[in-house]
């Protein structure tokens, strides 16, 4: 093994010289080939098996494959660009303030982002294909990604009637309402919502009573002891938002049900709130040519443990902050989404230990941002004085918010947990 005793640097003919005095002279080249032991094979595939390839395959969603070198490699500089403005994967949750902790984060880590800016710029290299990691086994064809993870398929199908959507022309809401053909009353553990393969280019976003689907939304599962009751002969009312992309096209959503055990009741029920919404529609006003901010109270009547926080804008939005507002008057930031994409709906799913402990009293405050100037890209026309609608031209804001409501007694023993938690945490 060679030591060195000493060394210094100096640059030649545009590269870095290293002189180490008793020991060896290198020459590490240009900035490209100092980065080039990032290689595809074995730091950067990795990392796209795990928060890329579930969207980035054949038959899903995203516009392009990206499980091998030869899918990857075209695509190099647009990942790149993507990455570095933090626009993919779809995450948008500020990690400087609020909660950190999610289920279902598919942010990249610093450094899973610094190696895939290093790597592109390299020059993209390949590496060793030694060093690949074998291939994920995706299931084939059309799954229920709840259904993978609960490890069966859905107890009940609701679909609803199916809509055309013509070639060209206005935004559209289809509201059917079906009967969901439970005969008894059965408590839901998990639900997922979503449409045709084809339907997939039209729907922007589908609600029912049970859930929502969502481009960056793959279905709800409730935490344990929670849960929804689904009462026999309950109908199920559909507000399905599709628009035109140049081909008529026929979609209709299904809900894929996973029921609990017949002889299991959850201790808490699952609530579901358009946090804000009410006071948008008085309120909301976008003149031509502003930057603006409105704001939304929600007063909390009993103790309560937020589950996820959703934010809802159209094209004119950029950010939306949920804060806790406390009966003696503390204020702290729960989440705040930064930067707000309209072409993806994140539901931000809240780590058990870390979901929103809130007594009764607390006022939730939301805070929506929106750029109503020619500086956003997206906005179709700075001109117009923009009010609330549901078309996506026009705009709106509120938080789609899931909730379970707590006795005062359950309030204070989930508040000790968490502090013997924290404390004994501390002392390891």
């Amino acid at each position: 093994m060679r030591q060195t005793i000493c060394s210094t640097r100096f640059w030649w003919n545009g590269s870095l010289i290293l002189l180490r005095v008793g020991g060896t002279l290198a020459v590490a080249g240009s900035a490209a080939a100092q980065t080039a032991d990032v290689t595809f094979a074995r730091d950067v595939a990795p990392i796209l098996q795990q928060k890329c390839e579930a969207c980035h395959r054949t038959g899903q969603m995203a516009p392009m494959s990206l499980t091998t070198y030869a899918e990857v490699r075209p695509w190099a500089r647009a990942i790149r660009s993507k990455v570095a403005a933090g626009d993919m994967p779809p995450w948008h949750m500020d990690k400087t303030t609020g909660i950190q902790q999610f289920v279902n984060d598919i942010s990249l880590s610093t450094d899973q982002r610094d190696t895939i800016l290093r790597w592109v710029d390299a020059g993209a290299p390949l590496g060793n294909r030694a060093d690949l990691p074998p291939a994920m086994a995706w299931p084939e064809g059309e799954r229920w990604r709840v259904g993978d993870l609960l490890g069966r398929e859905p107890d009940l199908l609701v679909s609803s009637t199916p809509w055309t959507q013509p070639a060209e022309g206005q935004d559209q809401w289809w509201q059917p309402v079906v009967d969901s053909g439970n005969t008894e009353d059965r408590w839901i553990k998990a639900v997922e919502v979503r449409p045709t393969l084809e339907g997939r280019r039209i729907v922007h976003h589908g609600n029912s009573a049970l859930a929502e689907f969502a481009v960056g939304k793959a279905g709800e599962i409730y935490p344990a002891d929670t849960g929804r009751l689904f009462e026999a002969g309950e109908t199920v009312s559909f507000d399905i938002h599709y628009h035109s992309v140049g081909e008529e096209i026929t979609d209709y959503l299904t809900i894929g049900v996973w029921f609990y055990p017949k002889d299991v009741v959850p201790k808490y029920a699952v609530r579901h709130s358009a946090m804000g919404v009410f006071q948008a529609m008085d309120t909301f006003d976008l003149p031509p040519h502003t930057l603006t901010t409105h704001q939304a109270f929600v007063p909390l009547e009993k103790p309560t443990r937020i589950l996820s926080y959703q934010p809802h804008m159209h094209v004119r939005g950029k950010a939306m902050s949920m804060e806790a507002i406390y009966p003696d008057g503390r204020i702290e930031m729960l989440s705040h989404v930064d930067h707000f994409n309209f072409n993806w709906h994140v539901n931000y799913v809240y780590a058990d230990d870390v979901a929103p402990l809130l007594p009764a009293g607390t006022m939730i405050k939301l805070t929506a941002w929106h750029d109503n100037t020619a500086g956003n890209r997206a906005n179709p026309d700075p001109t117009q004085w923009v009010g609330w609608g549901q078309r996506s031209y026009d705009d709106m804001y509120h938080a789609h918010v899931r909730f379970i409501e707590l006795t005062e007694d359950d309030y204070v023993t989930m508040v000790r947990e968490r502090e013997q938690a924290s404390i004994t945490e501390g002392d390891q």
